[in-house]
């Protein structure tokens, strides 16, 4: 099956080269073509080019698209989400808006563990109902591939109903789904952290592993959460039944989570809001991708990032939503990369290669996704006609997405 789309006003994200990510001042090059036209092949991009230079006879094709003079950018990949959970928590979006911090409402039994009690009172077919239709929400803005995290059972049965969940979603949405185990996200209630701990490393990652559920393992690692030690532990336990690390890290404080990240390989580091300087010299050199989350930092009033200083010092860098019901209820990346350019002071290039290539290396799938390449799955998106790239954050609510194609099939 051969796909034309023709009469693109920008393509953007092409990579001629087979990067599997970009690093520092590599961020820069987006790759472009304007009037140009995209060849897709069973699902997967074939060939590209500009009006001028597409034969005199054409292109034989099975189904021409006109794209209408608008862009054509490689779908969002987005690396970081809690897209399963149950109902929603503005009751303490207004408890942050009079004054109460996130661990102050955590401490007081909000937050992850408010979550935690609803998602056990659901079922995992409603559980399920509710995702997918966040599911189609973040397809219908661009995004194409994207991780999901268990993290609000926090016992073994609603972990592994959680889970049961991402790997539906895996076998029935159209978008590439990553699951991450994130039993080590709260404490459970009613149990001291050193008996959780157990719990996670001896029962619930056993079980995971068993009917392999998870291809990463993550840890809350910070301020009154997670230990680097306890950390460490659940790393080693699951890195036994094959479920690499990614870690949260550096949120709340300076939790050495970067460090023991590191130290273990980890595919990626994610938040990083309070990250220091000597943080950034210890990614460097490094397979681990540092992950900023600027939704977070803008829904909860935190300190942003330091993904300018990041690249600067020539790391790579990738941004994701965090999309989950208390710190950002929202999974809309175009505004995520807005905020990049905005808060992180990262340039539109730099924003989308973070949002793209940066996020699909953050789950291992920058060899099929995250950039419009020879050979890639081809996940794109068609805009309606904008001026340049850099109007893609620069109109930052305004709705630009007109159709969304994944694996080469539109999504109606």
């Amino acid at each position: 099956m051969r796909v034309l789309i023709e009469n693109i006003g920008i393509l953007a994200g092409i990579d001629s080269h087979g990067k599997q990510r970009l690093c520092g001042k590599e961020m820069q090059s987006l790759g472009i073509l304007n009037d140009a036209w995209l060849l897709v092949e069973d699902g997967r991009f074939a060939a590209w080019g500009t009006r001028a230079e597409m034969p005199a006879e054409g292109i034989a094709a099975d189904e021409h698209v006109d794209a209408e003079g608008g862009a054509v950018l490689p779908s969002w990949c987005d690396s970081h989400t809690h897209i399963v959970f149950a109902g929603s928590r503005e009751a303490e979006f207004v408890d942050k808006i009079r004054g109460l911090s996130y661990a102050e409402i955590a401490k007081r039994g909000g937050g992850i563990l408010n979550s935690a009690d609803l998602l056990h009172t659901l079922s995992e077919d409603e559980l399920y109902r509710q995702a997918m239709v966040r599911m189609e929400e973040v397809m219908r803005k661009g995004t194409g591939c994207v991780e999901i995290k268990s993290g609000y059972g926090l016992n073994t049965a609603d972990e592994l109903k959680m889970l049961h969940v991402i790997k539906r979603i895996k076998e029935n949405s159209p978008l590439r789904v990553k699951s991450t185990f994130l039993g080590a996200h709260a404490v459970g209630r009613g149990m001291t952290q050193p008996d959780y701990v157990d719990l996670v490393v001896n029962e619930m990652i056993p079980e995971v592993g068993k009917e392999k559920l998870a291809d990463f393992v993550d840890v809350f690692c910070d301020e009154g959460f997670f230990t680097p030690a306890e950390t460490a532990r659940i790393l080693e336990a699951a890195d036994k039944w094959g479920m690499k690390p990614k870690i949260h890290a550096d949120e709340l404080a300076s939790s050495g989570g970067v460090e023991v990240g590191v130290a273990h390989g980890a595919l990626s580091v994610d938040h990083l809001e309070s990250m220091t300087v000597e943080e950034i010299e210890i990614l460097r050199d490094t397979v681990t991708m540092p992950t900023v989350l600027p939704g977070t930092s803008f829904f909860l009033n935190l300190p942003y990032g330091k993904a300018r200083q990041m690249v600067d010092a020539g790391l790579p860098v990738a941004v994701a939503s965090d999309y989950n019901p208390g710190s950002t209820p929202s999974g809309d990346m175009k505004f995520v990369v807005s905020l990049a350019c905005i808060k992180l002071r990262l340039l539109p290039e730099e924003a989308i290669n973070a949002a793209t290539l940066n996020g699909a290396c953050a789950m291992g799938e920058s060899q099929q996704y995250g950039s419009i390449a020879k050979g890639k799955v081809a996940n794109f998106f068609i805009t309606r006609p904008i001026p340049s790239v850099s109007f893609v954050p620069y109109a930052y609510t305004t709705p630009i997405v007109e159709r969304v194609f994944l694996g080469g099939k539109e999504c109606r």
